[in-house]
């Protein structure tokens, strides 16, 4: 080999570890990036009046973060707690508001004290809602207030809660029943029947905003079925469009399989696997409150969804619970007949979760 090779090699070598180095560098601001769009988005927030804390002072500087899956945005207080919460293309957000005990003696030792205020905004959420004067207007006026939210209107239905009327003297709360006795129905089988309504709940016609007038049945006054419970918290109550029937539209529909197949709210966990059982979800960590939660209890409805209730969180032993209307309590429950309203575990109702969803 001449002296000539022998000087080109340092060269040579040296151009090489340039262009690695180069390429490492030009990897490194790549991969920086992709980790960048992938990180959540904090801002600072300039636009809502500053919250206060329990004793009153400042919360500090409030900032709002994207975060995905789902989509949402969350307001957080400048000690990094969460605030408020609101995800893309649902009107559900849960407010952070003074603490309150949930429970139903009469049925369950279950208690869910919290701190979690679910209300229903005016508009679904979107990117960027926090600068429109709907929400600043909605905001100001909900945060903090101790107004009934729907965790309230829901508790206003269950045994031993008081009648409470309106001001023309109808009853628009109290104790509800499931639904009358079935006639060929027996003990723990079929026992009581579905289809009541808030209106027959109520003993007044309604009319849905298609023009269509629905009259109460006599037998169902003060019942209130699975959906027919879900219907009054978020529609009647909470003023959440409500369909006459499970005719596709921009309302919530008539039934808990209407409801879970709807084109209305996100779908948090979504429906899977081989019908008509389908899977149980592998996680509900993405669970939030107010979400509405699905089942599939009896295989006699096929590949039909057909119960419904509303997730609240955790109760004070670290149990995820749900409240909804039953037949075997005769009514709206957190309770344990028929089934322990836990979605943890390998209960009834855990066993048998299939979807979720959040107005």
């Amino acid at each position: 080999m001449s002296a000539k090779s022998k000087r080109g090699r340092p060269v040579l070598h040296a151009a090489t570890v340039l262009a690695l180095l180069a390429g490492s560098a030009y990897l490194t601001v790549e991969l920086r990036k992709d980790e960048q769009a992938k990180a959540p988005t904090v801002q600072a927030i300039t636009d809502i009046p500053a919250l206060t804390s329990g004793n009153g002072s400042t919360a500090g500087e409030q900032t709002w973060e994207r975060l995905k899956n789902p989509e949402r945005s969350v307001l957080r207080s400048g000690d990094g707690d969460i605030l408020a919460t609101f995800t893309d293309d649902a009107r559900t957000a849960t407010l952070t508001g003074p603490s309150r005990t949930f429970d139903e003696p009469t049925s369950t030792k279950t208690r869910v004290v919290t701190e979690n205020w679910v209300r229903l905004m005016p508009e679904a959420w979107k990117k960027g809602a926090e600068k429109e004067k709907w929400f600043k207007d909605w905001f100001k006026e909900f945060y903090g207030s101790e107004e009934d939210d729907l965790f309230a209107f829901a508790f206003q239905y269950v045994e031993g809660a008081p009648v409470k009327k309106d001001d023309e003297g109808v009853p628009y709360a109290g104790d509800a029943n499931f639904g009358p006795v079935n006639p060929e129905g027996s003990e723990g089988n079929d026992y009581r029947l579905e289809q009541s309504d808030f209106y027959d709940y109520l003993g007044i016609p309604y009319t849905f905003r298609d023009g269509t007038t629905k009259q109460p049945q006599s037998a169902r006054y003060r019942a209130i079925d699975c959906s027919g419970f879900i219907r009054t918290v978020f529609g009647y109550r909470g003023r959440y469009p409500l369909m006459v029937s499970d005719v596709p539209g921009d309302g919530l529909p008539r039934t808990a399989n209407g409801m879970a197949r709807a084109d209305v709210g996100v779908d948090i966990i979504k429906l899977s696997g081989p019908e008509p059982r389908y899977e149980r979800p592998k996680s509900i960590s993405v669970l939030q409150p107010g979400d509405l939660v699905f089942f599939k209890l009896d295989g006699r409805t096929k590949n039909r969804l057909d119960h419904v209730g509303m997730y609240m969180g955790n109760d004070t032993d670290g149990h995820q619970i749900f409240v909804s209307s039953r037949e075997e309590v005769n009514g709206p429950t957190i309770g344990d007949k028929g089934g322990t309203s836990r979605l943890d575990g390998n209960g009834y109702y855990a066993a048998t979760l299939r979807s979720a969803k959040r107005l």
